[in-house]
């Protein structure tokens, strides 16, 4: 049987995902970090992306964050996000809407809208498909 860590990914609301998997992949940011069992104990920033648990084998789960916080301990690994998705769970037709809503935000010189949250928002909708599509790519 293959070393294992134990995993729990937390949102604002509930939590999204506990259990043993034996490797875990985050969008840190300075890059995506892979931690397997016993890795060095480590604290980062995430940026919205997606995390990857290996479970077992070929199974896997994928999830979206929207950015947040990755705790590593020898034997569990904590992500703290303010929103996490189930990545089958995505809405694609509302990053659609989010992603077109941004790009309106961004392309009004009138000055209402804040350019940095717009900023923000566009690229969050873009991860998100991103993450959608990478999904029905592996054929989840």
């Amino acid at each position: 049987m293959a070393m294992t860590i134990h995993v729990d990914i937390v949102s604002a609301e509930a939590e999204v995902f506990s259990g043993l998997v034996e490797m875990v992949f985050a969008p840190a940011e300075l890059g995506e970090v892979g931690i397997a069992p016993r890795h060095a104990p480590l604290i980062t920033t995430l940026k919205p992306g997606e995390v990857r648990v290996k479970i077992s084998g070929k199974e896997s789960q994928e999830f979206y964050v929207s950015g947040g916080l990755l705790e590593v301990q020898p034997h569990l690994v904590t992500v703290l996000a303010d929103t996490a998705i189930r990545a089958h769970d995505l809405d694609e037709a509302a990053a659609l809407e989010a992603k077109a809503r941004a790009e309106e935000m961004l392309n009004d010189k009138s000055g209402k809208y804040d350019y940095a949250v717009a900023k923000s928002e566009l690229a969050k909708a873009l991860i998100q498909l991103k993450t959608l599509d990478r999904l029905r790519k592996r054929g989840s």
